[in-house]
């Protein structure tokens, strides 16, 4: 079908660039791990020995290396969280983890940005979290790097850094579960495909941004991301 086969325009591709090619990367879905560095649940008063868990973001919520995000609406409690990328260049149902790494594209570094605020209410209230995760710029998200070129990183340091200031440190091997783990996982819950991408936790030191805070932040041997955080739209 082409264009004027529908009754509107049709939304645009959400997409990433890819280092050292002119194509993109188109991108299907986000699906986020929540509470996979042991330091990072004990630093929210969350019960470590639980398993994590899995949300979504739209494709629509990324937002390029080197924006500036408007400080989103309804929130006076807007965190950071850094977190390793994962790219699916295919998928299926129930992939055992030791064919998981076969339908990996590629990684990124990517922020989970939280309106702390509402996803505590609706915690207290036994609601989605999707008010406090699922908004407008949400998933910055910087170049992927093909995993053909980087392999398969298991190790390395994971950092952001607030207005110079370091914020967050950890290592991929603090991740509770590892990324085949994680693909397991989330394709027993839903039948993962090429264009999928999954962020696979943060480490401690989530912290309140404020308009003007400039974000830097970075995984060893996959790259850099920074974004600015603006003034309310």
């Amino acid at each position: 079908m082409n264009a004027a086969s529908y009754v509107i325009p049709l939304p645009p591709q959400a997409s990433l660039p890819v280092v050292g090619e002119s194509g993109r990367y188109p991108v299907r879905r986000i699906w986020c791990v929540g509470r996979n560095y042991l330091e990072h649940i004990r630093e929210m008063g969350n019960d470590e020995r639980a398993p994590p868990f899995f949300f979504a973001k739209h494709a629509d919520m990324l937002v390029p290396d080197g924006a500036t995000i408007p400080y989103p609406p309804l929130t006076k409690d807007l965190h950071h969280e850094v977190e390793l990328v994962v790219a699916m260049k295919s998928g299926g149902l129930n992939i055992p983890a030791d064919k998981a790494l076969d339908h990996v594209y590629g990684y990124a570094v990517g922020i989970d940005l939280t309106r702390r605020d509402l996803q505590i209410a609706s915690r207290k209230k036994e609601r989605p979290w999707e008010i406090g995760k699922s908004f407008d710029y949400s998933a910055p998200c910087s170049a992927l790097q093909p995993a053909s070129k980087i392999g398969h990183p298991s190790k390395g340091k994971i950092w952001l850094t607030v207005n110079g200031k370091e914020a967050q440190k950890g290592d991929l091997t603090e991740l509770i579960w590892n990324v085949p783990e994680i693909i397991w996982q989330l394709s027993q819950q839903v039948k993962l495909a090429a264009g999928d991408i999954i962020m696979t936790g943060t480490p401690a030191g989530v912290s309140q941004l404020q308009p003007g805070d400039r974000l830097e932040c970075g995984v060893d041997g996959i790259g850099t991301l920074k974004v600015s955080i603006g003034q309310p739209e």
